[in-house]
């Protein structure tokens, strides 16, 4: 066999332009993130007009607003090992349609218990979604440019949770809450059709697999032509191999402190994201805002998703633990301030939407944190349980904020309950970079993967 005839795959990726079949990859995948966020926060832009029409007082609220998250911790859980051994297209495809259908029929919920059973299964199918887009992006992307293309994809999590926001203030008073699931429900069902026809399999799962090497030229064909001599393929990997695969590599000695370090920073992430997201238009109204001003002003706390582009720039070129930990330690003390700055619409403006950059930029990373920290036999377990240990921290989240307003805690009080987790996400990574430093620009080591 000639040395022109076995192709690197990640070299190859490496040395070439990021494709027009990339850039359709990416396309896809950020719209399944988007429609993910959307989803996700639907249930909290309308929670106002459930307590209105079902007559039902806020802690009622709080299994319907948690019943997506536990669908979404069952999901990834589930999916991440399965995503190991059958492939990362198929579930995505499946995951897509399946929130898109349960979604659909929440539309027509007729009482809360119905409502929250079809939560649960929407968020099933958002949780298996999520994580395999992130890995399907990521093992499409050259090592230079990773995280910040898995980051502006991730981008489309707040930003499709903020345009819910939007939609749902003008939605709502026009046509009932009803509307934004049914919009969150047939928008994913026609993106499952377009990926039915349109996703490949991931290149780097195929060979570490050993996919015949015709599935894998053809793949790689649509990135250059100069794969068409091909006959055997290999890969390389920066994460050093276990010999494990899926769940094994992820609980193993060499991984194990990081993946639980990871598992608390996006866990104390989403309890920011989801008590805020779910509650904020709730507190902002009973503070003394008009419902369509709270809920607008609570959109824009997933408006600051966009900060997570410059975050993925820096961690492609700088230590990544670091970066995500300052701005988890800037998140806390920006979501401080929120508490304080209630009587003063102009400063709470100001200082929802920076806490959102800094809260978004950090939970937005950390999929690109975990997709580099793993090699691609336990990648998509690796990104998928930090995800759905993580949603627990939305349960936890919404159920704290539930708990605070019992008890009658201040909108200060509650917002510097929150700011904790922040903190102690900060801890977390600088802790994973302790126990194993992470060295920029570190070579490749070879795996013994082949596709022939």
């Amino acid at each position: 066999m000639s040395r022109d005839s076995v192709v690197n795959v990640q070299t190859f990726v490496n040395e070439h332009p990021f494709s027009r079949f990339q850039w359709l990859i990416f396309a896809m995948c950020t719209v399944v993130v988007l429609l993910d966020g959307f989803d996700t926060a639907a249930i909290g832009f309308i929670a106002p007009s459930l307590i209105a029409e079902w007559g039902i007082g806020k802690p009622a609220l709080g299994p319907v607003l948690s019943a997506a998250l536990f669908g979404l911790a069952c999901g990834a859980l589930i999916s991440g090992p399965l995503s190991d051994r059958l492939g990362r297209r198929s579930l995505l495809t499946g995951s897509v349609l399946l929130f898109g259908l349960a979604c659909l029929a929440s539309a027509f919920s007729s009482s809360i218990e119905q409502l929250t059973a079809l939560r649960f299964v929407t968020g099933v199918g958002l949780g298996a979604a999520m994580p395999n887009a992130v890995t399907m992006m990521g093992e499409f992307c050259p090592d230079r440019r990773r995280a910040t293309m898995v980051n502006l994809m991730f981008c489309g999590f707040p930003l499709g949770a903020a345009f819910g926001g939007f939609l749902a203030a003008w939605l709502i008073p026009h046509f009932g809450w009803r509307s934004v699931l049914l919009l969150g429900g047939i928008t994913p069902i026609l993106l499952a059709l377009v990926l039915l026809a349109k996703m490949p399999e991931s290149v780097r799962y195929m060979v570490a697999n050993h996919h015949p090497a015709e599935r894998i030229r053809a793949a790689l064909m649509r990135i250059s032509g100069d794969a068409a001599q091909a006959v055997s393929f290999v890969m390389t990997e920066t994460a050093p191999a276990t010999g494990g695969k899926g769940a094994g590599v992820v609980l193993s000695r060499a991984y194990i402190v990081g993946s639980v370090m990871l598992w608390i920073a996006y866990f104390m992430g989403l309890v920011i994201f989801y008590a805020s997201i779910n509650w904020m238009p709730i507190l902002l109204k009973e503070a003394g805002l008009s419902p369509q001003r709270a809920t607008l002003i609570s959109a824009l706390f997933p408006l600051g998703g966009v900060g997570a582009v410059l975050s993925g720039v820096l961690m492609d070129r700088f230590n990544a633990n670091r970066i995500i930990a300052a701005c988890y330690a800037l998140t806390a003390v920006s979501v401080y301030f929120i508490g304080q700055a209630v009587g003063n619409v102009g400063a709470l403006v100001l200082v929802v939407f920076v806490a959102g950059v800094l809260m978004n930029t950090a939970q937005s990373s950390m999929p690109a944190l975990a997709a580099a920290f793993y090699p691609t036999q336990g990648r998509g377990t690796g990104v998928a349980w930090m995800l759905g240990v993580g949603r627990f921290g939305g349960i936890a989240g919404s159920f704290l904020v539930a708990e605070l307003t019992r008890r009658h805690v201040t909108f200060a009080g509650i917002f510097a309950t929150v700011a904790v987790a922040g903190a102690i996400a900060c801890v977390a990574l600088l802790i994973k970079q302790m126990a194993r430093p992470e060295i920029v620009g570190a070579p490749a080591l070879e795996a013994d993967s082949f596709g022939h």
